[in-house]
């Protein structure tokens, strides 16, 4: 391309972008006769897929801005039109950069196709969005957020009448539209939208507390929501569900989209939750949400408990409790939740990656879970992961087990005496280039490794193209490989699984030597 023609493409765009600040970051670029810049941001669009939209908060095509979110919003907006939808629509936001403009923007396009909007009445966790998709019977349901991501970053995510993510071909055929917008000035806007009051909140709330038994309440908690939205929604569910109130890290209660206090806004990056295990010292336990609420982390008795550990503790808790149905969880998760259900005569299924799957696991799913700390405990009310009612039912397990003298870590030895040690970890590939994702792909399908462990590999599982993933096993280890769909990773999940043969503790060492080699040997293989 010309540097004629991309200035041409570069007016075009501003001469449409309705917002002034975006307008003026790509005039200084213009003026500064920056077209290397200019070239990478009008390289391509960024494109609509099952995760939605996501990227960095910038001016021009590739980014996250109100132009691009506004495409978004009419291209959806013309896929449920084409479909005779009329509504209502839901929207929530959280409160990063951004995200109240995109909410607004997207209600107005929405409700200028004819479409009924209800928007939340503040920046809320994504589980009350998802949640609120089914309680107003609604047709769609967007969520403006990141989730995790770092503070340059936001992101779109759309979900249908049944209350879960989109997945293909809806993706295709909403991406298709967006790409059929043409001027984005001439699409018709109304603030004729209703804003929600915090009934909706209250619902939620009601929901989710109602999933407890009664029993003890006896817990002393420490708890972040890490700069995000989910304090005030955490701390009002523990106080209606009879749980002591939680000790809250104070530099990180209030939502702040820079996250000043930590260096990645990930309860999985180590470092993230120093703070709460310092205020949670003596505390029974340590739970973290992240950003916008969808995950939840725990720590008992200074150890921070693993996606997989924590899944099986609530798996467990919900069987014991004579919750029937069926359980799931992903390709890349450990394999004892199916060990577990074979045994208590359960139902159970195993999905791609992705909650949009997992909870289209089987009508009579009651359960799902997946490593990356989701957890869907009751996917009737919330069709997705959820940070707040999984930490719920953590506390009381932990005030049960407290009760008899117990804690999470000893239901895990428990477990483990009866099922074996399932220790699992993860290995990433952080790149700057996305290319050497795919390159680094092909290089292990082209000649994956011979053994794992000093075992011969037993079997080799290319699953594409249904999926960008490869299983590796050998003897009792297991090794994933997937791109991360949201980050530009490359991400190897490990398992080794050692039966306990005389005491849980040796077991659980010989197991964490084991992972550590296998650590080793696939860090050699990936770089």
């Amino acid at each position: 391309m010309t540097s004629a023609n991309l200035r041409d493409r570069v007016e075009a765009w501003i001469a449409d972008d309705p917002d002034p600040a975006a307008r003026a970051e790509l005039r200084a670029l213009l003026d500064a006769g920056d077209f290397p810049a200019l070239a990478e941001r009008f390289a391509d669009r960024l494109h609509f897929g099952t995760a939605g939209l996501r990227g960095e908060l910038r001016a021009g095509p590739l980014g996250m801005n109100r132009a691009v979110v506004g495409r978004a919003a009419a291209g959806l907006a013309a896929y449920l039109v084409a479909r005779d939808v009329r509504g209502p629509m839901a929207i929530g936001y959280d409160a990063r950069h951004g995200s109240a403009e995109f909410a607004r923007d997207s209600a107005e396009i929405l409700a200028g196709a004819g479409l009924s909007v209800a928007v939340l009445p503040r920046p809320l966790p994504t589980p009350v969005l998802a949640y609120a998709v089914r309680a107003l019977n609604a047709s769609a349901g967007v969520m403006v957020t990141a989730s995790h991501n770092p503070p340059r970053d936001n992101g779109y995510k759309v979900y249908l009448g049944d209350g879960a993510q989109i997945v293909p071909p809806a993706d295709a055929d909403i991406e298709a539209a967006i790409g059929a917008v043409d001027r984005l000035a001439a699409v018709p806007r109304s603030d004729s939208y209703e804003r929600l009051d915090d009934a909706i909140v209250s619902d939620y709330l009601d929901a989710v507390c109602g999933l407890l038994e009664r029993g003890p309440r006896d817990l002393s908690v420490a708890y972040t929501p890490l700069h995000g939205v989910g304090g005030a929604v955490l701390v009002e569910a523990m106080r209606r569900a009879g749980f002591p109130a939680p000790q809250v890290v104070s530099s990180q209660a209030e939502p702040d989209p820079d996250f000043p206090t930590v260096a990645f806004p990930n309860p999985e990056e180590p470092g993230t939750l120093d703070a709460a295990l310092a205020l949670g010292a003596q505390a029974d336990v340590v739970i973290a949400n992240d950003p916008d609420a969808d995950r939840c982390a725990v720590a008992c008795a200074g150890r921070l408990l693993t996606g997989d550990e924590l899944g099986i503790l609530l798996a467990d808790h919900l069987i014991r409790r004579g919750v029937t149905g069926r359980y799931a969880t992903t390709i890349v998760s450990a394999s004892l939740l199916g060990e577990m259900c074979a045994a208590r005569g359960l139902p159970y299924a195993e999905t791609l990656t992705g909650f949009k799957w997992i909870v289209r696991a089987g009508a009579d799913l009651v359960y799902g879970y997946e490593e990356a700390l989701g957890y869907a405990a009751a996917p009737r009310i919330v069709r997705d992961k959820d940070g707040i009612s999984a930490a719920l039912l953590i506390a009381e397990l932990a005030a049960a087990l407290k009760a008899d003298g117990k804690t999470l870590l000893d239901r895990l030895d428990e477990i483990a005496a009866e099922f074996g040690v399932y220790a699992t970890a993860q290995v990433s590939l952080r790149v700057e280039d996305t290319a050497l994702i795919a390159a680094t792909m092909r290089k292990i399908r082209a000649a994956p490794p011979e053994s794992l462990l000093d075992q011969p590999v037993s079997t080799v599982d290319d699953m594409a193209p249904e999926a960008d993933v490869v299983r590796i096993a050998a003897g009792r280890a297991r090794v994933v490989l997937r791109p991360s769909g949201t980050e530009p990773k490359l991400k190897a999940y490990l398992q080794v699984v050692v039966p306990v043969r005389s005491a849980v503790a040796e077991a659980r060492e010989e197991a964490a030597q084991q992972l550590e080699m296998l650590r080793s040997e696939v860090s050699q293989l990936l770089n």
